[in-house]
């Protein structure tokens, strides 16, 4: 018996035990929370709803936004980044996948050399100087993945895949909802600038009136100036209204990334009614729906693999090498039998000391997974945040619209009794204005109303995730 290879395998042994000796325990899957600490009070006094579509702009039902959220979608420099991200999520996956594999490579190398007259082998000698040299060969090499290593490479892998994918549907979300507020923003002005011209010719009326009644004697002459002021007033509001009304024009153009002269033609519409409505099991059902909290569970996901990653480096690596070649001096005597070269051979590789680099390395992928963790709760609190101010909001605005009605009928009446008071000569056509005046006021307080409704409706249907579903189904 050979006394060497006992001797081999003790040391081998030996280096394996203290090499292992290092290892660090295996880190434990993370406890993740499985709800939305939503406010329960405020959610029970929501009525219930279904929970958004993927297209949830188009409940609304007007073409043109649905042309602008699209365009937006298709041309945003945003959205574009994401699927970059995407992109790339997608090629580190095809790269640990491939390095996982057999590798096979091939080689061809024609040499011609001049032996030196005083090298170990002198010309004189072998009778010649100059010589051929020809290989032909095919290597194959094999990693054995004992310890998941490459499997746990792939996995996160695959995880970062899905958190960028996650990630680009929470920027489309977004940008929808910014398009589609920004749009029903400029609608809302454009009711304000009708308004603002009732009152600027309410102001107008009333200073014709007054002026007069001061050339007539029946004012005094700070009469006149309280119009005039109120008639400026009004055109300093309406130029308002009308400068908010471009400048969303605008934000538009810069969300769809063209000129505003490329934007389709914008028509006023009303504004669309919209309902409080909060889908069932909200708060367990939430973590499928919203795709900022899907992209931070699969970071997750990819941070434990990057865990398991690092620390199967700490044990060794066995690969097989095969070689099949050729190798002749002679171009005619190379595809001879007698020409063969194989080989074959096993490879251990074995940290035994790196200057306490595996073990940092192992450190920080720690610390990249805690990290991981504390960015999910923090995405889904937020999450729960959202759903719920959204929702207290809705249902502030609809109990401030019930009573801004019970006003409006109180100053219809009011305006009615002014104008038969004129028609009947027991008042002159100023206390009519006035009632006028509170009338738009009214309205105005209500398009204001309504204006929120609808900004408050797109930050819930953004809240409850826009119609994303974490296995990839959109409702």
């Amino acid at each position: 018996m050979n006394p060497i290879r006992p001797a081999a395998a003790a040391v081998g042994a030996a280096l394996l035990l203290g090499a292992c000796a290092g290892l660090p325990r295996a880190t434990p899957a993370p406890a993740l929370r499985s709800a939305a600490p939503l406010a329960e009070a405020t959610m029970a006094g929501a009525p219930a709803g279904a929970w958004p579509r993927q297209q949830w702009w188009r409940r609304y039902q007007d073409p043109t936004l649905d042309e602008l959220v699209q365009r937006a979608l298709d041309r945003s420099p945003t959205i574009d980044t994401a699927r970059a991200r995407f992109d790339t999520a997608q090629q580190q996956l095809r790269l640990a996948s491939a390095a996982r594999g057999v590798q096979i490579d091939a080689s061809a190398t024609a040499e011609r050399q001049r032996l030196s007259d005083n090298g170990m082998f002198p010309p004189a000698f072998l009778g010649f100087h100059w010589y051929n040299q020809l290989d032909l060969g095919v290597r194959a090499r094999y990693v054995f993945d004992w310890w998941g290593r490459q499997r746990a490479e792939i996995a996160a892998a695959v995880d970062s895949a899905r958190a960028a994918q996650a990630e680009a549907s929470t920027a489309a979300l977004a940008l929808a909802a910014a398009v589609s507020d920004t749009y029903f923003g400029w609608q809302a002005d454009q009711q304000r600038i009708a308004l603002a011209r009732e009152r600027l010719d309410v102001a107008e009326h009333a200073l014709r009136i007054t002026t007069a009644r001061v050339a007539a004697g029946l004012d005094r002459d700070d009469a006149a100036q309280r119009a005039s002021a109120l008639r400026a007033a009004a055109e300093e509001q309406l130029a308002a209204f009308e400068g908010s009304a471009e400048l969303r024009r605008v934000l538009l153009a810069a969300l769809l990334g063209c000129a505003p002269a490329e934007l389709p033609p914008l028509a006023a519409r009303p504004l669309p009614a919209t309902a409080a409505a909060l889908p069932a099991n909200a708060s367990i059902d939430l973590i499928a729906r919203r795709a900022d909290i899907t992209a931070s569970r699969w970071r997750v996901e990819a941070a434990v693999q990057n865990v398991k990653a690092a620390r199967a480096q700490f044990l060794p690596d066995i690969s097989l090498n095969a070689l099949a070649a050729l190798s002749s001096i002679d171009y005619g005597k190379l595809f001879e039998y007698g020409s063969r070269a194989p080989a074959a051979g096993v490879a251990v590789h074995l940290p035994l000391f790196d200057a306490g680099l595996l073990r940092a390395q192992h450190g920080a992928r720690q610390a990249e997974l805690r990290a991981a963790i504390a960015s999910y709760d923090e995405t889904l609190i937020a999450a729960a945040r959202d759903v719920g101010q959204q929702v207290a909001i809705r249902q502030q605005l609809a109990a401030r619209a019930a009573a801004r009605a019970a006003q409006a009928q109180a100053v219809g009446r009011v305006v009615a009794a002014a104008h038969r008071r004129v028609e009947q000569g027991v008042s002159d056509l100023r206390a009519e204005l006035d009632a006028t005046q509170s009338e738009i006021d009214q309205r105005a307080a209500a398009l204001e109303l309504d204006a929120a409704a609808i900004a408050a409706d797109i930050a819930l249907t953004q809240a409850l995730g826009g119609g994303f579903e974490a296995n990839g189904n959109a409702s």
